[in-house]
């Protein structure tokens, strides 16, 4: 009797496992990971194959980083990255590289092509350890309008290498009635911002946006006179959420039902920035991977939708921004967060419904599908 049992059990617990399996295959996976002002988010389609955006921090917070974006690949449970998408060579988005390169497989490294602002160690890693990594693997430069073959994705650049598609994708053109009161902010916080690779994906009914540090000075043109992107469901906020992105003409018109914010402590969420997105036609939250200290408690979310504290909690919080520190070598580092690092986890299902998750502390919420007419 006591081996029937066991015997029935193990059935039903292969039953629930090949349930769950099943049901896994049915989501689009997004992790926007926490790479503490930087960028990495991970893309798991229905199939199984996998998208990265960005590999964080280079230097001394590469392992950290590296570490932070494997712990989210274990979770996908894959074991390659089939396709590796840099936006731009800024430090904060392509210096873990070679580290997640040294811990699982890239099978396709996907880039703008040549940097176009001038920085030595840039330069070497570009010239030496780059082609190296791809050498055994595919290389592509991006052009606007390329699609990315995932199976089950429609899969589109819409940005690379400053330039931008000249085509409405499907069901976009309409006129933005946002361009005519508005100029674009000159300010791009460095050339390769502008350069970056901008990607709109559609899974079914459901639709996000990620389109890097991409600034105003290219906004304006990819949005003006037609929205040449339409209407989203999720936003990965552009430039950590920095006001030389994030322009009206961007926010307003691709309406985002979600937005998330992959901000660092000091970085990102400045009030002029956070203002347009919170004001957004349809916008129903906002999720951040740090509270704000350019923020504040003024322009923040609910604690609930944020995923990381820092290592030292102070007494209380904030409530007025605080204007950012001028750059240079005497600036005062941020906050420490070196511990326990959390991702936000969305799960997405092709009628267009979708779920996210702060994994920090179990906070869920549900996303139903948009009414169709």
């Amino acid at each position: 009797m006591h081996k029937s049992i066991l015997f029935v059990l193990s059935i039903f617990l292969a039953m629930e496992a090949s349930v769950a399996r099943a049901q896994t295959g049915k989501t689009l996976n997004i992790y926007v990971v926490d790479v503490e002002g930087g960028n990495a988010t991970l893309f798991v389609s229905p199939s199984g194959e996998s998208v990265l955006i960005d590999t964080g921090n280079g230097g001394a917070a590469a392992t950290r980083d590296a570490g932070r974006i494997m712990a989210a690949v274990k979770d996908a449970g894959i074991t390659r990255i089939d396709n590796l998408i840099t936006t731009h060579w800024h430090a904060d988005h392509f210096g873990g590289m070679a580290e997640v390169a040294s811990r699982i497989q890239i099978k396709n490294f996907i880039d703008h092509g040549p940097n176009v602002q001038p920085n030595p160690t840039v330069e070497a890693f570009l010239q030496t350890t780059y082609p190296e990594l791809y050498s055994k693997a595919k290389h592509l430069v991006a052009k606007p309008g390329d699609k990315l073959a995932v199976t089950g994705l429609d899969w589109q650049l819409v940005s690379s290498a400053g330039d931008l598609i000249t085509k409405p994708l499907l069901g976009a053109g309409s006129p933005n009635p946002y361009c005519a009161d508005s100029k674009p902010n000159p300010d791009d916080g460095g050339a390769e911002n502008s350069m970056s690779v901008g990607s709109v994906v559609t899974f079914g009914k459901f639709r996000v946006a990620h389109l890097g540090d991409l600034t105003q000075v290219k906004e304006f043109p990819l949005m003006c006179p037609v929205n040449r992107i339409g209407t989203i469901d999720l936003w990965v906020v552009s430039h950590h959420g920095q006001p030389m992105s994030n322009s009206q003409v961007l926010v307003h018109a691709i309406q985002p039902r979600v937005a998330i914010l992959n901000n660092g402590t000091r970085k990102g969420g400045q009030p002029s920035a956070m203002k347009i997105i919170y004001s957004s036609p349809g916008l129903e939250d906002l999720w951040q991977l740090h509270f704000s200290l350019l923020s504040g408690q003024e322009y923040t979310s609910p604690g609930m939708f944020i995923a990381n504290t820092v290592d030292d909690q102070p007494d209380t919080m904030p409530i007025a921004p605080i204007m950012p520190p001028t750059p240079g070598s005497g600036t005062p580092p941020p906050p420490a967060h070196n511990g326990t690092s959390y991702w936000v986890k969305v799960s997405a299902q092709a009628d267009g419904t979708f779920a996210v998750t702060n994994t920090r502390n179990g906070f869920s919420k549900t996303y139903k599908a948009r009414a169709t007419n």
